[in-house]
């Protein structure tokens, strides 16, 4: 795999990974555009290694303070965590759809699910939802105030992103503002929730490759740049989207996911995908 290639990709998903436009979609019209081939397994994971990376980076102390409380710890200096102790306990439970859905449709996802057209049209119905969400939401909870109930919705919503082209940060964000979160505290708490999730992904795809053979040799060098570039990308996306979301609205993104979503089934419609 030619390191331009890695370079390109491995910033894509730093990008897309954390802004709700979905990773998976660009990631796998990229190479269908551009014609180059299927990354690979191995690529696959040194880009979720990099994400991971970033999330637990940049939501270090958060995770120490949530794990303290809920053993019943009391440590950490945030005060809204400090109000609402159960948090780690609703990220559980509100893993637990994603879980489920990607043991049973996992295969779907990776194969038939990743058609331009699905992933085009999940573009567009999110993007319709996102707009929704944006004009219903009253924006008055904060994280002290999320409960069982918005864990369970929001948790619910993670499991559709199995779906390409769904936007994991989208859709639970989206989930979010239906459940009257601001947006703040609703995109908080859809990188909270991706963290055993995109934990979970990563996981499954060391013990696929380890099955396989383990890392090849010629991989090292892209295997090592794919981590550092996607981890560093999202580490500053992270950062981007949490400082824009207290000013502005998701209205940029809904406009790009559409028009997207719409140029990816016209292409669609008018070549057929790279075989």
């Amino acid at each position: 795999m030619p390191l331009y290639q890695v370079v390109v990709l491995a910033i894509i998903q730093g990008i897309t990974e954390f802004l709700p436009i979905s990773s998976t979609a660009h990631l796998a019209l990229a190479p269908w555009l551009l014609g180059w081939s299927d990354p690979g397994l191995t690529f696959d994971i040194a880009l979720h290694l990099g994400t991971l990376i970033a999330v637990v980076g940049y939501f270090f102390r958060t995770w120490v303070q949530l794990v303290a409380h809920g053993f019943g710890i009391d440590y950490g200096n945030d005060p809204l965590l400090q109000r609402n102790r159960a948090l780690l306990w609703l990220l559980a439970i509100g893993t637990i759809p994603v879980g489920v859905c990607g043991y049973l449709f996992g295969k779907q996802a990776e194969t038939t699910w990743r058609s331009p057209f699905v992933i085009g049209t999940m573009l567009i119905v999110v993007g319709v939802l996102m707009w929704v969400s944006e004009r219903v939401g009253t924006r008055a909870k904060n994280m002290n105030q999320v409960t069982l109930a918005d864990s369970l919705v929001i948790g619910a919503a993670q499991a559709l992103a199995i779906v390409p082209g769904t936007s994991r940060s989208g859709i639970t964000i989206t989930a979010g503002l239906f459940r009257n979160l601001d947006r703040v505290t609703a995109a908080r708490f859809s990188f909270l929730l991706a963290t055993p999730a995109i934990a979970g992904a990563a996981a499954k795809a060391v013990h696929d490759l380890i099955k396989h053979g383990g890392l090849p040799a010629d991989m090292h060098a892209a295997f090592v740049l794919g981590i550092v570039l996607s981890g560093v990308t999202g580490l500053a996306v992270i950062a981007f989207i949490l400082r824009f979301l207290q000013r502005h609205g998701l209205y940029f993104f809904i406009y790009y996911r559409i028009v997207f979503g719409i140029i990816v089934i016209a292409l669609a419609a008018s070549r057929p995908p790279a075989g």
